[in-house]
């Protein structure tokens, strides 16, 4: 894995403040970054949140996707993952012992996930997508979950459809293009989903609040060891990035311009941003146990888990989980 590092500098253009809250050492916490996007503790950062808190953030490359963030994460290569709920529990599954610090994104009527075809595809509900190729980011993490769930609420098998890996600023020029059938623009890609459904021709099949509900769609990761290592400077993170979700929320034009400026600074096109949705977290920003509960059932009911072997307590960060 090749890294391009880039501190990221904690901007005193958009700070509204110190954070009023000190951590009793200096931390650097290296992460991977995510195309067409930032994070909330990217926002916070801009925003000069950890500001006075000894944290610091540092961009370290870009993660093809969610699982590769968690890869990073438990080799050490960074301390902070992110990836879907259905991939962080797989991991955890597998052995790595994570912590889900704080959500992502959230998935509600104004931030979810888009499945489109073509204006004059013959497809046109959820049964239709079987034997069908579908562009997704990756594999094994929400948009391949919420897949498999749509053929399951369908009464069809849940790999009726082929999955085909796609980087997100390609999504829309392989539909285009005729090369699959459908993409699928991740909650968290609303950027690229906003671009490519102004330019017209596209057409909606169903959402993953058709299929999840209003939920969570993945979370921000800690290694459960450094949060043992470092409670306090876990403890402000966690709570400074919730923050920041709230910021988006209550200023969503402010938080656009920020996320151009990001955009810019990174070689990307800062153009998308307008397209910014938003996190879809709830007020507050923190979780709730059906966040992580829903796909714990799902993974029950395929056989990877055994029922009672993991609960949603078990997963989400606390400030207790330095001492679990």
């Amino acid at each position: 894995m090749t890294f391009h590092s880039k501190k990221l500098l904690l901007s005193a253009a958009f700070a509204l403040g110190l954070a009023g809250t000190a951590s009793a050492e200096d931390v650097n916490l290296r992460y991977l970054a995510s195309q067409g996007g930032l994070t909330a503790h990217e926002l916070a950062a801009e925003l000069g949140y950890f500001e006075g808190t000894g944290i610091t953030i540092e961009n370290v490359g870009y993660a093809a996707g969610g699982p590769a963030s968690l890869i990073a994460l438990a080799s050490g290569d960074v301390e902070l993952g992110s990836a879907a709920t259905s991939a962080v529990l797989n991991s955890i599954i597998s052995g790595n012992d994570f912590v889900a610090a704080y959500p992502s994104n959230g998935i509600n009527a104004e931030v979810q996930s888009i499945f489109y075809v073509l204006e004059d595809s013959p497809i046109r509900e959820i049964k239709d997508i079987a034997g069908k190729s579908i562009a997704v980011n990756t594999l094994g993490a929400h948009l391949d979950y919420t897949i498999r769930e749509a053929l399951h609420s369908a009464g069809l098998p849940t790999d009726a459809a082929n999955q085909v890996v796609v980087p997100g600023p390609q999504l829309e020029q392989v539909l285009r293009s005729g090369q699959v059938d459908i993409s699928a623009f991740g909650y968290w890609q609303t950027t690229f989903e906003g671009a490519a459904s102004k330019n017209g021709g596209l057409r909606a099949i169903f959402g993953d609040t058709d299929v999840l509900g209003e939920i969570a769609g993945g979370f921000v990761v800690l290694r459960r060891d450094f949060v043992k290592a470092h409670p306090e400077a876990a403890k402000t993170f966690v709570e400074q990035s919730a923050r920041a979700l709230d910021y988006a929320r209550e200023h969503p034009e402010e938080t656009r311009k920020i996320l151009a400026k990001a955009l810019q600074e990174r070689g990307e096109n800062p153009d998308i941003a307008q397209y910014f949705r938003g996190y879809g977290v709830r007020a507050g920003g923190l979780p709730v146990e059906r966040d992580v509960q829903f796909w714990i059932d799902v993974l029950v009911r395929e056989g990877k888990l055994k029922e009672g072997q993991l609960a949603a307590k078990d997963v989400l960060y606390s400030p207790d989980a330095a001492t679990n």
